[in-house]
C-alpha cells in the first residue's frame, strides 16, 4: 500500500495539446465546402482550408518522455485514424 501510495506522490501533471488533420493527400469536403463559402462572407485570398480536430489532455506521468509516450499511444490506438489522419502533439507541464 505504501508503495502505491508513493508511486502516485510522484507523478507529475502535464498537459497535450493534440492536432489532428487529414492526410495532405486525401479530400477534405469539409474545408472545402469553406474555402468555396467563404468569399460569400466578403473574407478574401483565402486559396485552401483544411479543417481536422485539436484535443486537450491533462495526464499525470512520472516523466516527460513518459507523458509523450502516454498520448503517443492514446493518439495511434484511440484519438486519429491513421489511415485518414495525421497527428502532432506538445506536451508542458502544468
Amino acid at each position: 500500500m505504501a508503495d502505491h501510495f508513493f508511486s502516485n506522490h510522484c507523478k507529475m501533471k502535464f498537459k497535450a495539446e493534440i492536432d489532428i488533420m487529414p492526410h495532405k493527400e486525401l479530400l477534405d469536403p469539409q474545408g472545402k465546402t469553406v474555402a468555396h463559402n467563404i468569399g460569400h462572407l466578403n473574407i478574401t485570398g483565402v486559396e485552401e482550408v483544411r479543417i481536422g480536430k485539436h484535443i486537450t489532455m491533462a495526464l499525470d506521468a512520472e516523466t516527460e518522455e513518459e507523458a509523450s509516450a502516454i498520448v503517443d499511444t492514446a493518439c495511434k490506438k484511440l484519438l486519429a485514424n491513421l489511415i485518414m489522419e495525421t497527428y502532432t502533439f506538445e506536451i508542458e507541464s502544468i
